[in-house]
């Protein structure tokens, strides 16, 4: 058969999962979208040429953020707006993990360690940041969640695009050029302590729970020596080079924003058992290599990244929190005397962001190049 796609696998092996698994209501929505989703189930857009009278109709997407055929358009959208938040400024791209050890308790308690996360790095990044020792200055930066590995196994960690420099105390400019400005090592140890200090609290607080692999946890004794673990080991956390530009910032911000588990140009094929897709291999320089597992744990896989409902991934701080950024930002651009790179799709309606995107004309018949009329909404029909 043709190259599959998450929708074609969700179909064919989703019925088996439910035979083992029972997912959670918002795990269930997002299923239920993916496999609908263009397919007429959510109405559809009805237009006729009015010079030949072709009938053109354009089925609706599910909007689902985890959706892969729905994360395109409002990717291209959001980096479009982060144009006028961007700075001729060294960025850095700093990566927050935790030992897998935590993994169990983490995804039984998903929002409020996740939240952690967040909590931990952005607190980590300013208050070593505002520390005269390393740039004494006030940054902006966005954290973005990631659950996942390549292989789609359960890998929490925070993915933060940190600007390079700041507004000291006097509201004068102050960075360290095109070198990133804190230690690897004190970064390390000052989010591990954050990070256990959230964790502990909540447990004393008997907020947390424990499912699935995660039980053990629940001996008062067994969790102090899962603490005591993560507190001898190095959590090492990663920053990659400075980026050349801020175009480059944009266009590197869209990898990481709206990514998913896994899309459709990783789905290499699939059987009425496995599913076969493309893994990263970082024990060969990170070269592309194919996977073999079965479908229903392809499901599984998938459905485990399903972040808690209504949670926010993106979350900006500092000079970029959404109070203050119009602000801060412009009284930026005069010190540094940088331009403000201005929104290209701001005031343009969808059919227009459309064309400019991608080159597709929605307004014009596909049969003799007239044109469409007003589309009409078409509801689907229910029993």
């Amino acid at each position: 058969m043709d190259k599959p796609t998450v929708q074609d696998i969700f179909h064919r092996f989703y019925p088996a999962y439910l035979d083992q698994y029972s997912p959670s209501p918002v795990q269930a929505k997002v299923a239920h979208n993916i496999m609908n989703c263009k397919t007429g189930a959510y109405g559809a857009n009805v237009c006729v040429c009015e010079d030949c009278g072709f009938i053109q109709i354009h089925y609706n997407s599910c909007r689902n953020r985890c959706c892969p055929m729905c994360q395109a358009v409002p990717k291209e959208m959001w980096m479009d707006a982060r144009r006028e938040d961007v700075l001729d400024a060294p960025y850095f791209h700093l990566i927050f993990t935790v030992p897998d050890i935590l993994n169990p308790v983490i995804y039984s308690n998903q929002r409020l360690l996740y939240d952690a996360l967040y909590h931990a790095a952005s607190s980590t990044i300013s208050e070593l940041t505002a520390d005269p020792k390393h740039l004494g200055a006030k940054v902006g930066y966005i954290c973005i969640l990631h659950t996942w590995g390549s292989e789609m196994n359960f890998h929490p960690h925070i993915h933060a695009i940190l600007l390079g420099g700041g507004l000291a105390s006097n509201n004068q400019w102050k960075d360290n050029g095109e070198n990133f400005f804190l230690p690897i090592r004190v970064i390390s140890k000052v989010f591990r302590g954050k990070y256990l200090e959230k964790l502990k609290r909540l447990w004393k607080e008997d907020k947390l729970v424990f499912h699935g692999t995660a039980e053990k946890f629940r001996n008062h004794y067994t969790f102090k020596e899962l603490l005591d673990s993560c507190y001898g080991m190095d959590w090492i956390p990663h920053c990659k080079k400075t980026f050349n530009g801020a175009q480059t910032v944009i266009k590197y911000l869209g990898k990481y924003t709206h990514r998913i588990a896994v899309s459709n140009h990783r789905t290499v094929r699939m059987d009425d058992d496995t599913v076969t897709f493309l893994v990263k291999d970082y024990r060969n320089e990170g070269q592309w290599k194919e996977l073999t597992i079965s479908g229903v744990e392809f499901v599984r896989r998938f459905l485990m990244h399903v972040p808690p409902r209504r949670f926010v991934r993106i979350r900006h701080y500092g000079l970029l929190c959404s109070r203050t950024k119009s602000q801060k930002l412009t009284l930026c651009r005069n010190l540094l005397g940088c331009k403000k790179y201005l929104s290209k799709l701001r005031d343009m309606e969808m059919p227009e962001i459309l064309e400019h995107l991608y080159g597709i004309k929605v307004c014009v018949c596909k049969a003799c190049g007239g044109h469409l009329g007003k589309p009409q909404m078409r509801m689907p029909l229910r029993c």
